[in-house]
C-alpha cells in the first residue's frame, strides 16, 4: 500500500504528455500565457524615448537591451528555471510560498498535521541532518520574525500582482487603440474608446472564457506572426546595420554616452519584459515543456524581430518615435494589424485578469484575504474563476488610471515599477525554491541568485527615478491591498490562537458524562470548528447557555492546506471523541488552494458516508485480537488515531501514516482472510453493537442535521498596543462587516442554521 501511495504521487506530480499533445499545448498556451509580453512591442519604444530619438546610437544601445534582457529574464530566468518551480502545475507567488510551506514549518497558522503529509499531491524533500539544505531550513523556523518577514514578502510581491492586473489592462488596450490617432489629433476619442473596451472586458469576465476562450491562440499566434513578418520588411526596407544590436557592445556605449538619461531611460526598456510574471502566474496546468516550446519556437524570434524592425524604422524616421508601432506598418495592411492589435490587448488583459483572480482564490485558501464569492465559469476546467469583487474593483481602478493618466508614459512607469517590484519577490522566493526543494548547491544558488539580483536590481533602480511620474501608482494599490491582507491574516491567526488556547479539556466532558448534563435530543449537530483536533470554547459556550444538545455531535474542520489540491478520495479524515456512549465525533475536511469547498453540493452527504463507514471500520477493528491487528498486512494500527476514508471505502489510514485494508476489501476477501489467520470472525456482541449504532446514527440523519457556527466577534485586549488595537478592532473587524459570512461558504442552509455568539478577546 505504501508502494501505492508513492505511485499516485507521482503520478500527481509528474504528468506524462505525448508529443503530440505537448505541441498542442504549446499552441494554447500562447493565448493563455503569452499575451501580455507579446502586446509589449506597442510602447516600448515611446516609453524610452518619449520626445525623439536623439542620436542613432542611442536606438541601437536600446535595441541591444532590449534583446538581452528577453534573453536573460524571459528566456533565461523564467522559461527554464521559475516554471520548473510550479506546484503541480500551478504558478505565482502564493504557488512558491506553499511549496516552501511544506518543506519547512513556516506558516503561522500551524493547522497541519502528519497525516497531511501523506497526501498524494503533498511532496516535501527529508534533509541530511548537516546539509546546507536542513540548516536552512533551521534558520527560518527558528523564530517567529522570519516567518512573518516571509509572508510579508509574498504578500507584498502578490499586491503588486495585483496591482499589474490593474495596469496592464490599461495601457495594452490604450497602446492597441492609439492606432486611432496616428496622424490625427484625437486624445479623447483613443481614451473613449479604451474606456468602452475595457468596460465590455470587465463586464463579460461573469461568463467566463470557456466559450471564446477557442479563439485566443489563434488570435495571438496571427499576432506574433504579423509583428515577425512586419519586422523583417522593415529591416530589409529601412536599414539592416539594426542587427549588430546583438553585439552587447553597444549596450556599455549606450551607458557611457547618455549617463544618467540612458539610464532613467531602462524604465521604458523594462517594459519589454512585463508579462514575464504572468506568464508564471497563468502557468495553469501547461507542462514546462509546452511552455518552453512556444517561447523559443515562436515568441521570442517574433519579438526580436519586432523590435529590430522598429528600431529599423526609427533610424531613418527618428521624430516618429510616438506610435512607432503604427508608423512603421505597411499602409495596405495597416486596418487588419489595428484590428489584431486590439482584440491581442484584449487577451492580453483577459490573461492578467484571470492571473488576478487565481491569485486571490490561493490568497483566500491560504487565509490572506477577505472571504469573497468565487464563481467556477467552467465545468471542464477548474482554473477558470470569477470573483465579483475583485473584477469591479479592478474595472473601476483601470477605468481611473486611463482616464487620469491619458497616455501611455506614466501608465507604463507605473507598470515597470509593479513588474519589477515581482521579479526581485520572485528572484528571493526561488533563492529559498532552490535550497529547500531543489537542494541545489550553495554556489548554484549564489550565482543564479547574484545574476537575477544585478540585473533586476538595474531595472529597480531606475523604476525608482520615476516614482512621481507614475510610479507612485502601483505603491498605492498595492499598499491598500497590502493593509487588507496583512490585516486579515493577522486577525485570522489571532483567532486561531485563542481557540487553541482556550480548547475544553477532555476531562471536563468526561466529568458531564454522556447526557453532557443536557437533554440529548434527536438529530445530528454539526459544529463547525477551525481546530483539527481537541474540542473548542465555543462547544462549552453553547451547552452553558442551552438547555439542550443533540443525540449525535460532528466537529467538523474544513481546514486549507499548502497543495493545489486535495484528492476527493482523501478529503475526509474521522474520529471519535470521547467513549461511544457520548456518540461524538470529529471529521476534518481538507482542501487545497485550487479546490471550491462552495462546489461541493453534497458535502453534508459525503460527511455521513464516511462517518458510517468509521464507525464500521472502528467495530472491525475491535473485533479482532490485537496480535491480529498488528498482523495486518504486517503494520500497526492506532486504535486512537484518523482513519482515512475515501468515498468508496478504498483505503483507510491511521493517524501514524499505517494503511490497511479497507471494509469492503476485508468482506470481499474474508474467505482468504481466515485462510491465513489474519482476521477472525467478529463476535456476535460486537457484531450487534456495530448494527446497533449505525441504526441510531441514521435515525438521527433522519430526524435533521443542524449546522451550528460561531458568530464570534474578535476584539484586542485591553492592554494592547495602538498597532494591535487599529488592526484588530478597526480594520479586521470591518474587513469581517463586509465579507461573506461562513454559513454561506459552507453551504448551510438557513433553516438548519444555529449561530452562536461569542467575543473574543486576543
Amino acid at each position: 500500500m505504501e508502494e501505492e501511495a508513492k505511485r499516485l504521487r507521482n503520478m500527481y506530480k509528474e504528468k506524462k504528455f505525448s508529443a503530440l499533445m505537448i505541441l498542442q499545448l504549446a499552441f494554447q498556451s500562447l493565448g493563455v500565457v503569452y499575451g501580455d509580453l507579446g502586446t509589449s512591442p506597442l510602447y516600448v519604444f515611446y516609453n524610452t524615448f518619449p520626445d525623439k530619438v536623439e542620436d542613432p546610437e542611442d536606438l541601437i544601445g536600446a535595441l541591444s537591451l532590449i534583446i538581452y534582457s528577453l534573453s536573460l529574464v524571459p528566456l533565461l530566468k523564467y522559461v527554464f528555471i521559475v516554471c520548473r518551480a510550479n506546484d503541480n502545475g500551478q504558478g505565482g507567488t502564493f504557488a512558491l510560498y506553499s511549496l516552501l510551506c511544506r518543506h519547512a514549518n513556516i506558516m503561522i497558522i500551524p493547522n497541519q498535521d502528519q497525516t497531511d503529509e501523506e497526501l498524494t499531491t503533498y511532496s516535501r524533500s527529508i534533509f541530511p541532518e548537516k546539509s546546507f539544505a536542513a540548516r536552512t531550513k533551521r534558520w527560518l523556523e527558528e523564530n517567529a520574525f522570519k516567518k512573518t518577514a516571509l509572508l510579508v514578502l509574498v504578500l507584498s510581491g502578490s499586491c503588486m500582482v495585483i496591482g499589474d492586473g490593474i495596469l496592464t489592462p490599461a495601457i495594452s488596450v490604450l497602446s492597441a487603440v492609439g492606432g486611432i490617432n496616428v496622424g490625427h489629433s484625437m486624445i479623447n476619442v483613443v481614451v473613449l474608446v479604451a474606456v468602452a473596451i475595457l468596460v465590455g472586458l470587465f463586464s463579460m469576465q461573469r461568463y467566463g472564457t470557456d466559450r471564446v476562450g477557442w479563439l485566443f491562440a489563434p488570435i495571438v499566434l496571427i499576432w506574433f506572426f504579423l509583428i515577425g513578418g512586419i519586422g523583417i520588411f522593415n529591416i530589409w526596407r529601412y536599414d539592416s546595420s539594426v542587427l549588430k544590436a546583438f553585439s552587447p557592445v553597444y549596450i556599455y556605449r549606450y551607458f557611457k554616452r547618455g549617463g544618467k538619461d540612458s539610464w532613467t531611460s531602462l524604465g521604458g526598456i523594462m517594459l519589454s519584459i512585463t508579462g514575464t510574471e504572468a506568464l508564471f502566474a497563468d502557468l495553469s496546468h501547461f507542462p514546462v515543456a509546452s511552455i518552453q516550446i512556444a517561447f523559443t519556437v515562436i515568441v521570442f524570434p517574433c519579438l526580436l524581430l519586432a523590435y529590430s524592425g522598429q528600431a529599423a524604422y526609427l533610424l531613418k524616421n527618428p521624430k516618429c518615435v510616438g506610435g512607432a508601432f503604427y508608423h512603421s506598418i505597411p499602409d495596405k495592411i495597416y486596418w487588419p494589424v489595428f484590428l489584431v492589435a486590439t482584440a491581442a490587448a484584449v487577451v492580453a488583459s483577459q490573461a492578467t485578469i484571470s492571473a488576478t483572480f487565481s491569485l486571490v482564490k490561493q490568497a483566500l485558501a491560504l487565509g490572506c484575504f477577505p472571504r469573497v464569492k468565487v464563481i467556477h465559469t467552467s465545468k471542464k476546467f477548474r482554473n477558470q474563476i470569477y470573483i465579483p469583487d475583485i473584477n469591479w474593483i479592478l474595472m473601476i481602478l483601470c477605468i481611473a488610471v486611463t482616464v487620469g493618466f491619458k497616455n501611455q508614459t506614466q501608465i507604463g512607469n507605473a507598470s515597470g515599477t509593479a513588474v519589477v517590484i515581482v521579479m526581485l519577490v520572485t528572484t528571493l522566493l526561488m533563492t529559498l525554491i532552490m535550497t529547500l526543494v531543489w537542494r541545489c548547491h550553495w554556489t548554484i544558488v549564489l550565482i543564479v541568485t547574484g545574476l537575477s539580483l544585478v540585473v533586476e536590481c538595474t531595472y529597480f533602480s531606475a523604476v525608482l527615478l520615476k516614482v512621481n511620474q507614475g510610479g507612485w501608482v502601483p505603491l498605492v494599490i498595492a499598499a491598500a491591498f497590502f493593509i487588507i491582507m496583512y490585516a486579515w491574516h493577522y486577525g485570522t491567526a489571532k483567532r486561531y490562537e485563542f481557540e487553541v488556547h482556550s480548547k475544553v479539556s477532555m476531562a471536563w466532558i468526561l466529568g458531564l458524562g454522556p447526557s453532557l448534563g443536557l437533554v440529548r435530543v434527536p438529530g445530528i449537530g454539526l459544529v463547525y470548528t477551525e481546530l483539527a483536533s481537541g474540542v473548542p470554547n465555543i462547544f462549552s459556550h453553547f451547552i452553558t447557555n442551552l438547555p439542550a444538545i443533540h443525540s449525535v455531535l460532528v466537529f467538523v474542520c474544513v481546514k486549507y492546506l499548502p497543495v493545489h489540491m486535495v484528492p476527493e478520495e482523501e478529503r475526509f479524515l474521522v474520529k471519535r471523541i470521547g467513549p461511544k456512549n457520548f456518540h461524538m465525533f470529529r471529521c476534518v475536511a481538507r482542501y487545497g488552494y485550487q479546490d471550491l469547498h462552495k462546489k461541493d453540493h453534497q458535502f453534508e452527504k459525503k460527511l455521513f458516508d464516511n462517518l458510517l463507514l468509521f464507525v464500521r471500520f472502528e467495530s472491525l477493528m475491535e473485533g479482532s485480537s490485537d496480535s491480529e491487528l498488528s498482523s495486518l498486512d504486517g503494520e500497526e494500527i492506532d486504535q486512537s488515531g484518523n482513519i482515512l476514508f475515501n468515498n468508496n471505502g478504498n483505503t483507510c489510514h491511521s493517524n501514524a501514516g499505517n494503511t490497511v485494508s479497507s471494509v469492503d476489501s476485508i468482506v470481499i476477501d474474508n474467505s482468504s482472510l481466515l485462510a491465513n489467520n489474519t482476521i477472525r470472525s467478529y463476535s456476535q456482541a460486537s457484531s450487534q453493537i456495530e448494527t446497533d449504532e449505525l441504526e441510531f446514527l441514521t435515525a438521527c440523519r433522519d430526524v435533521g442535521v443542524v449546522h451550528i457556527l460561531g458568530n464570534t466577534v474578535v476584539k484586542a485586549r485591553r492592554d494592547s498596543g495602538l498597532y494591535k488595537r487599529i488592526t484588530v478592532d478597526y480594520i479586521y473587524a470591518f474587513l469581517r462587516k463586509i465579507c461573506r459570512e461562513n454559513s454561506v461558504i459552507f453551504n448551510v442552509p438557513q433553516e438548519s442554521l444555529l449561530n452562536v455568539g461569542q467575543i473574543m478577546y486576543v
